[in-house]
This record gives structure tokens, C-alpha cells and sequence, in this order.
């Protein structure tokens, strides 16, 4: 079941197209039943982007086309131009991960949503399989980290884990054992 926020963000774009595409809004859109389908089908399609994506779509769409947009073109409005926020395509972004070398988080990324992206993929499953199976499944996180990151949302950099300041030496076998046996004591073992 869509939001109520999405089903919002559906009725305030059709509002926008009847106001912008007055004439051709009402020739596409004659009658109720088939205004009330194609919101059902709009709502279906765009449920993957958040009710702002689609509205910034719907407003994107108004200013660059004459025309009243199809879904496929709202789709691709909403989706965004990822560049502009420093974003690369998922795949050269999928090929930085697997060249990435270890540790990871001390890897210069071009963004942090690589980093992030690889993380939730897991690393060793995309370093152990074959693109085919392991770049649907990084493709996948990124472009909703993409997506996170288009609506305005920082992702943090990745931190490096800074060695410890001191180095304990490890116990002698002696102290171990005493150690142990002070430790039965205790627990009355």
C-alpha cells in the first residue's frame, strides 16, 4: 500500500500538468476513469522515488518540455542527472569498488557512495562473484544511495580505524596461568 505522502506527491504532480499542459492535460486526460488509471499507473511506477524526487521530476519535466511528459520521461526526470551531485554511473562506479584495495575505508573514492554501496553489497561477495551476479546487487544500493544523496542527504566518508597509541606486549606463559587460576578462584571453579 503507497503512503499517503506518495499518493500526495501523484495528485500535486497531475495538479501541476493541468495547470502547465492546460489543453493537452485535458485532451490525454478526458474523462475520470482514465485520469484516475493513469494516476494508479504513475503511483506504481514511481513508488521506488521519495514524494520530493518525484515532485523535483514533475518540476524538471514542466521547465524542459513543452509537452505533456510521458511516464517513461517523468521516470527519467526523476532519476536525476547524478553528475551534478558528483555522482558517477553505476557501473565505472561498481568497477572503483572491486579496484578499490584494502583497507577499503582508506581508499580515496570519488564518492562516499561507492564506499557505502560496496558495504552493503559486502565486499568479499563482490569480490568472489562474477559481475553478472554481483554488479545487480551493487547496482541496487547505489542507486538508492544515489538517490538518498540527490535529495539532499550527506553520506559520511568512510573512517579509517587509527592504530591504537600504545602496543601491549602480550602475557608470559606464567602470567597467563596465574591469571587463570585467579580467575577459577573467583568463580569457584
Amino acid at each position: 500500500m503507497p503512503s499517503n505522502d506518495l499518493v500526495d506527491a501523484i495528485n500535486q504532480v497531475f495538479a501541476l500538468f493541468r495547470i502547465n499542459y492546460h489543453n493537452q492535460y485535458y485532451a490525454g486526460f478526458s474523462d475520470l476513469d482514465l485520469l484516475n488509471s493513469a494516476k494508479r499507473l504513475w503511483l506504481s511506477s514511481l513508488s521506488q522515488f521519495a514524494p520530493e524526487t518525484i515532485l523535483r521530476g514533475a518540476r524538471k519535466v514542466i521547465e524542459e518540455s513543452e509537452y505533456l511528459p510521458t511516464l517513461n520521461r517523468m521516470i527519467r526526470a526523476c532519476q536525476g542527472d547524478p553528475e551534478k551531485f558528483g555522482l558517477i554511473d553505476a557501473h565505472r562506479a561498481y568497477v572503483e569498488a572491486c579496484r578499490a584495495p584494502s583497507p577499503k575505508a582508506a581508499y580515496a573514492w570519488s564518492h562516499p557512495a561507492i564506499y557505502h554501496a560496496g558495504c552493503a553489497s559486502d565486499w568479499f561477495f563482490l569480490s568472489s562473484n562474477a559481475e553478472k551476479v554481483a554488479f545487480p546487487i551493487f547496482e541496487r544500493h547505489y542507486l538508492k544511495l544515489c538517490e538518498r544523496v540527490m535529495n539532499g542527504e550527506e553520506l559520511p566518508a568512510p573512517s579509517v580505524l587509527a592504530l591504537p597509541q600504545t602496543i601491549e606486549t602480550p602475557l608470559s606463559k606464567e602470567e597467563n596461568a596465574k591469571r587463570m587460576e585467579a580467575l577459577r578462584k573467583q568463580l569457584q571453579l
